[in-house]
């Protein structure tokens, strides 16, 4: 039997003294993800792994004989609204909470799921800020730190590729694009690259002209150039660029990993771009990635465009297999996910335990755009790897 409850964004005023919601044939996961705002193309598609998991986990008899059920509120990409409607959800006895892929838009209801004792998770949220201790000691990511994935695509240009001097633009937006850049420098200096300059500008205040002539009027021309972001501001950037005859590759991180990306980009100019994520859409890249395709399909009646969504499909995976060996109480399923490790869709997972902040030990995957497709390079995990 399926049980999903995807609701909608109805927010209204947290019950003071509001009754859990008890019953012995089903247990609760909530979401507190976006579906609407900037956030929305990273969370929809994990909020359909999700999905996928939990019709996948009740096909199998559920946990212990208990069907899985699923509650999203839409946090709107709002930090306040991803507490609010994750109060909301604990109020309505959910066993753990499910947030949003980002630090400053999931924090908040990791904030409110360790206040009421309970596993909170993000399914790809970079920032090391995403952890224990910034947290507490049942909130976990999914994701890779932004420092393996900016020491990752470091190594790639400089040892792989043979690349020595970058030029870096920073979206100053949230912690995610200023860290990304931040790790990224510190790494790709550590192994012997040059930062010819740094650019920052802010979401939504993108002047291209601007860091065109900045790029122009360096001394010499930089072998990369490397862009922290987020769309759409992202694909207009590199848009903008190839469109003034800039044809220097481009590397970046996670946020790239967007179909939205892809068809602005096209053929014409999608070419010469590389970046790292959580997983890529193939049975070579992902072993089981064709048996969850098919699943995705028939729950959605579509194949799976956006990798996001296995990390949504993962996170339920690790929930599940803790409330099988240990049941719902919170305390014992962080305990059971920090001395296990687990082989998922978006790779092998191993996270430190609460006093190391729960880093979680996983690789990356690396891609190159070409004539505006994805193509997968390799999983890599750094040599080096920054202090967060």
């Amino acid at each position: 039997m399926l049980v999903l409850a995807i609701l909608g964004a109805a927010i209204g005023c947290r019950r003071e003294q509001a009754e859990p919601t008890k019953d012995d044939e089903k247990i609760v996961i909530g979401g507190a993800m976006s579906i609407t705002g900037i956030q929305g193309p990273l969370d929809t598609p994990a909020l359909e792994g999700v999905q996928v998991a939990i019709a996948e986990v009740n096909a199998s008899g559920g946990i212990n004989g208990k069907m899985l059920e699923f509650r999203n509120m839409d946090s709107k990409s709002d930090a306040a609204t991803a507490s609010e409607v994750a109060k909301q959800l604990i109020d309505q006895g959910v066993v753990a909470i499910i947030t949003s892929s980002d630090y400053d838009f999931g924090g908040p209801a990791a904030r409110a799921a360790q206040e009421a004792g309970i596993v909170g998770i993000s399914p790809s949220a970079s920032s090391p800020l995403f952890g224990s201790t910034m947290l507490g000691d049942k909130q976990f990511t999914l994701s890779m730190w932004n420092t393996t994935m900016g020491s990752v695509i470091a190594e790639k240009a400089y040892v792989k590729d043979g690349l020595k001097t970058a030029y870096v633009v920073t979206d100053d937006f949230i912690d995610y694009t200023k860290s990304l850049s931040r790790y990224f420098i510190e790494s790709f200096e550590h192994y012997g690259g040059t930062v010819v300059l740094e650019d920052v500008f802010s979401q939504g205040k993108l002047d291209t002209a601007a860091i065109i002539a900045h790029y122009r009027a360096l001394p010499e021309e930089p072998d990369f150039i490397y862009i922290s972001s987020y769309m759409p501001d992202l694909g207009t950037l590199i848009k903008e660029i190839r469109t003034a005859g800039i044809n220097t590759p481009i590397y970046g991180g996670d946020a790239y990993d967007d179909p939205a990306l892809f068809d602005l980009l096209g053929p014409e100019y999608g070419n010469d771009i590389y970046w790292d994520s959580h997983s890529f859409n193939s049975e070579e890249a992902v072993p089981g990635f064709n048996k969850y395709n098919e699943a995705y399909k028939e729950l959605h009646g579509r194949y799976v465009d956006a990798p996001f969504s296995m990390s949504g499909y993962d996170v339920v995976m690790v929930l599940a297999a803790a409330m099988k060996e240990v049941g719902t109480d919170g305390a014992k399923m962080a305990k059971y996910m920090e001395d296990n490790t687990f082989d998922l869709l978006t790779g092998h997972l191993d996270w430190s335990d609460a006093a190391g902040g729960h880093e979680p030990n996983k690789a990356a995957a690396v891609m190159k755009l070409v004539n505006g497709e994805p193509e997968f390079i390799e999983w890599a995990t750094p040599e080096y790897l920054p202090k967060p």
